[in-house]
């Protein structure tokens, strides 16, 4: 007894703070009671997905049916004596009830054929969501209801149909909804609590942005969702750096942008101003042969224009030169990146139209560069100056691209870990004979879990430093780094040729030499070690994206003897004929793992009045478990073990008389 008391009084300042929460015995215990039950009901679903890049319309729609797990519910509850055709049209009500529902209701030619369609579609909706709310406690559905009908949802999901006394009673909600034309309120309320309810926590692991169109969409949604953490790509990692206010980072974004015509959006949704840029573009290139510099283009999203296709290469062609320029620059502040040869202006000879790299020199495909001082190439001229301070300004009051920035450093890292699955975009460096590869940064020698760490300090470092400080421009530096540095973990590869594949006609020149991450993953033992090194034993699980599986080529996601999962499959339309998909998720529900292999999306439109889902495989990856997973089994129910134990030592506190009950007037029982 004098360990437990002596632990209790040891304890005593923390547990008079617990006491304000808990001010009773009776209180203490109710609330034992309630975290020991909590522990007994299943896991909570995790929905994993990866490199979205800017693919709004497919991300949106793998939320919407939480990658199909949302159209199971739908089978289950409804059964196959309910036609295939019947069911997808819930489930598509589900996913898009403010487009879906003025099109179902049209379709009644009578009053009274509209009021037996809306009392038999919220009864199917309470079914289907009385399925996804039953693991969870009935406080914690309380909370995810709205308040303008929270209660009337709260009644009828807690119904007894078979309960004679109140047919009556639950028959008349339903009519008074009807009546009082708020039943397309209510449809629109249950459907979100069936996609709140449906998918715990959503892992996003890395690449928002990119060549999609909407990346602002998809980080509006995700500001939104109830539960949601990042692992950040390269990038996210330059946009990141672009919104600290980093020169170099800002040109990245926008070349990037502007080599697939997606700087409208840069303008349109996050005010970006590019009547500068464009006017100096035209000054000094607007005369020359662009044709290396024309975008990539979606016909899809066209049509496009030659003005509209000549004013994105001019401006293309005007701020890679800018680049190219500061990346001299960060290359020379940063010895320890070991980028030395790559500051390309420099190693041009001009007036040969070659450039030496290595030990090779090679034929320039463009050799005009009216703005670069051949003695001093990586200095701005006055006008490159002036387009480059507006642009800067221009992203560092970006109001909605701050708020975007904030909330990635607030909900992001480089990696995560949660319920045994180690989660990050793209590798944990290594060499070739499988160790830990070594960098050494500001004087320190860091590899594994020591490196990605330290990536995850400096990257912060770049927003959150002080404004003109050295560790603000050290930082930003290294958020530049983490795009397309060689040791970079959110990167993964020798070098970002984008150089190359602009100047240079060989294409030998042009290949990203991987990390020797991408041969060990395939060893399960080496799996294991990357585990070991954060900590996590041998049965459990790495997910990461970064490189697209090529499925159609017969690659598989599965890694490592099931160890790790690599669930990019090409989101982006640009992979697609590459991969053969449009994508992987993973979802990890009380039943285990099942990773989801999905078509390419066409468009919401199409979806929602075809009732056109994605068309996906399901492969179960870990179908070990012989019983369902528990909370108990997860992080939350070591937390919660952890609230049990602490409120034992408070009630032995009240009872041993260090610690004085507070009883309100009402009784907790």
């Amino acid at each position: 007894m004098d360990g437990p008391i002596a632990e209790v009084k040891s304890n005593l300042k923390y547990l008079r703070l617990l006491a304000r929460d808990f001010p009773t015995q009776a209180a203490a215990a109710s609330e034992v009671i309630r975290l020991e039950a909590t522990l007994k009901l299943p896991k909570g679903t995790e929905h994993y997905i990866s490199d979205l890049h800017g693919e709004d319309e497919a991300f949106i729609h793998i939320l919407n049916s939480a990658s199909g797990v949302i159209r199971e519910k739908v089978d289950t509850v409804l059964g196959d004596s309910v036609p295939a055709e019947t069911r997808a049209e819930l489930s598509t009500l589900i996913y898009y009830p403010t487009q879906k529902l003025p099109l179902l209701k049209a379709r009644c030619k009578s009053r009274t054929e509209l009021e037996n369609w809306y009392q038999g579609t919220l009864l199917q909706l309470i079914d289907v969501c009385r399925l996804v709310s039953s693991k969870h406690t009935r406080e914690y559905v309380r909370n995810c209801l709205p308040q303008s009908c929270g209660h009337i949802i709260d009644e009828l999901l807690h119904a007894h149909f078979e309960d004679h006394n109140k047919t009556l009673y639950y028959g008349q909600i339903v009519g008074s909804l009807i009546a009082n034309e708020q039943a397309d309120t209510f449809i629109i309320r249950l459907c979100q609590l069936i996609k709140r309810l449906s998918v715990d926590k959503l892992h996003i692991i890395g690449d928002l942005f990119d060549r999609g169109p909407r990346p602002d969409l998809i980080l509006d949604r995700l500001m939104r969702h109830h539960n949601v953490d990042f692992q950040w790509g390269n990038h996210d990692a330059v946009w990141m750096g672009a919104a600290a206010g980093s020169p170099v980072c800002c040109c990245t974004v926008l070349k990037t942008t502007l080599a697939y015509h997606n700087h409208g959006m840069l303008e349109d949704f996050y005010g970006i101003n590019l009547r500068h840029l464009l006017r100096m573009a035209e000054q000094y290139y607007g005369e020359e042969d662009l044709s290396l510099w024309m975008p990539h283009t979606d016909e899809s999203r066209g049509p496009y224009t030659p003005g509209m296709l000549h004013r994105c290469a001019v401006m293309h062609k005007a701020i890679t030169i800018i680049m190219l320029k500061l990346e001299c620059a960060v290359i020379d502040r940063n010895p320890d990146f070991k980028m030395q040869g790559r500051d390309f202006l420099r190693r041009i000879d001009y007036s040969a139209g070659t450039v030496t790299i290595g030990r090779e020199v090679y034929p320039l495909r463009d050799t005009s560069f009216p703005t670069v001082d051949s003695a001093h190439p990586a200095m701005l001229n006055p006008d490159e100056e002036f387009v480059l301070k507006r642009l800067v300004a221009s992203f560092r009051h970006s109001e909605k691209l701050q708020r975007h920035v904030q909330f990635l450093y607030a909900k992001g890292g480089v990696y995560h870990i949660e319920n045994g699955c180690l989660l990050f975009h793209g590798v944990v460096p290594m060499t070739e004979d499988g160790r830990f590869a070594a960098e050494t940064f500001e004087e320190e020698t860091l590899s594994g879990r020591a490196l990605l760490d330290y990536c995850d300090r400096r990257a912060r470092r770049g927003y959150f430093a002080p404004e003109g400080s050295a560790q603000r421009q050290s930082g930003e530096d290294f958020l530049w780094y983490l795009w397309c540095g060689k040791l970079s973990p959110l990167f993964g590869r020798s070098a970002m040729t984008t150089f190359e594949r602009i100047y240079i006609a060989d294409e030998s020149t042009h290949k990203e030499i991987k990390d020797p991450y991408y041969t060990w993953y395939n060893d399960e033992e080496a799996c294991r070690r990357i585990l070991a090194e954060f900590g996590l034993p041998g049965h459990c699980h790495i997910v990461n994206g970064h490189v697209p599986v090529r499925e159609k080529a017969g690659e598989s996601p599965i890694k490592g003897g099931g160890r790790l999962l690599v669930i990019d499959g090409g989101f982006c339309r640009a992979y697609h004929e590459k991969t053969g998909i449009a994508g992987y998720t993973l979802v990890y529900s009380s039943h285990g793992m099942s990773l989801r292999t999905h078509q390419p999306f066409e468009t919401t439109k199409k979806a929602v009045r075809e009732n056109m889902d994605i068309l996906s495989r399901v492969d179960v990856v870990d179908d070990n478990h012989t019983d369902r997973v528990l909370v108990e089994d997860t992080d939350e129910g070591v937390a919660l073990r952890t609230q049990v134990d602490d409120l034992h030592e408070l009630i032995c506190a009240y009872r041993l008389g260090l610690i004085k009950e507070q009883p309100s007037d009402v009784s907790i029982w």
